[in-house]
């Protein structure tokens, strides 16, 4: 990956043993593969990540997802903004809630290929090729035809409740979420928890660099809020390996 506006031909996976990669995945439903990317592709992902100020703010509400652009919330009172909080906090008591800013990737194989967004390059390499078929060979799922995506931004305050994934219609196989956070400590938050059937965690992640997680879906799992010591923002692109689009 050349730089910032480059379509992403240059994309490469690290070396990765894809047969034992496989056996794990086949006995736990989950693998985490280090150096997934070869070369610089994570480094120069992580600075455009950086760079970007197309980032939309999204929180879950009684009608759905609500996105706010940074000028709508620089815009807000500080009223409007504490009403906001206060109504993302209550729903995430005793329901399903999140908020994080996301750059989302279209799924049409034609936006992708019109895109000079490095995002869309990513995406579209994830969904053909040498990278579906290693997909497909870890996970075990040889009717994986397409990658959606999206950028992911938690900033101090963001968190994503448990959740399993699992949507009728959406087809998917598995869920990965490729981390792009270079310096991270466990006590800043932004684990990926993976909840056990004993109301226990059965797995946590801290975010990691040039990491891709892999998990098969439906596995219930969250986000922990990122605290106000956290130094950095925990960056990410997550998706699902779907049969279809749409």
């Amino acid at each position: 990956m050349r730089g910032v506006t480059d379509r992403g031909e240059d994309f490469r996976l690290g070396s990765h043993d894809a047969a034992a990669l496989a056996r794990a995945f086949a006995a736990d439903g989950f693998v985490h593969i280090p150096d997934f990317l070869a070369g610089d592709c994570a480094e120069r992902l992580h600075a455009m990540l950086r760079a970007r100020a197309d980032w939309r703010q999204v929180v879950s509400s009684e009608s759905g997802a609500v996105e706010l652009d940074r000028a709508t919330r620089a815009a807000m009172t500080p009223e409007q903004r504490q009403a906001l909080d206060d109504a993302v906090y209550a729903r995430a008591r005793a329901g399903f809630q999140f908020r994080f800013e996301t750059i989302r990737v279209p799924d049409s194989a034609e936006a992708r290929a019109a895109s000079a967004d490095p995002l869309a390059a990513l995406a579209a390499w994830l969904s053909r090729g040498e990278a579906r078929d290693f997909l497909r060979t870890v996970t075990g799922a040889d009717d994986i035809a397409f990658a959606d995506a999206q950028a992911t931004a938690y900033s101090p305050g963001d968190f994503l409740t448990g959740h399993d994934d699992s949507i009728h219609g959406k087809d998917r196989r598995a869920a990965y979420v490729l981390g792009l956070t270079p310096v991270w400590r466990i006590e800043w938050g932004g684990l990926l928890l993976f909840h056990g059937a004993d109301g226990h965690v059965a797995r946590g992640l801290t975010p990691g660099f040039n990491s891709l997680n892999l998990f098969a879906v439906p596995a219930m799992h969250s986000v922990s809020e990122v605290t106000r010591a956290a130094a950095y923002r925990r960056y990410a692109v997550t998706g699902w390996l779907r049969t279809k689009a749409g």
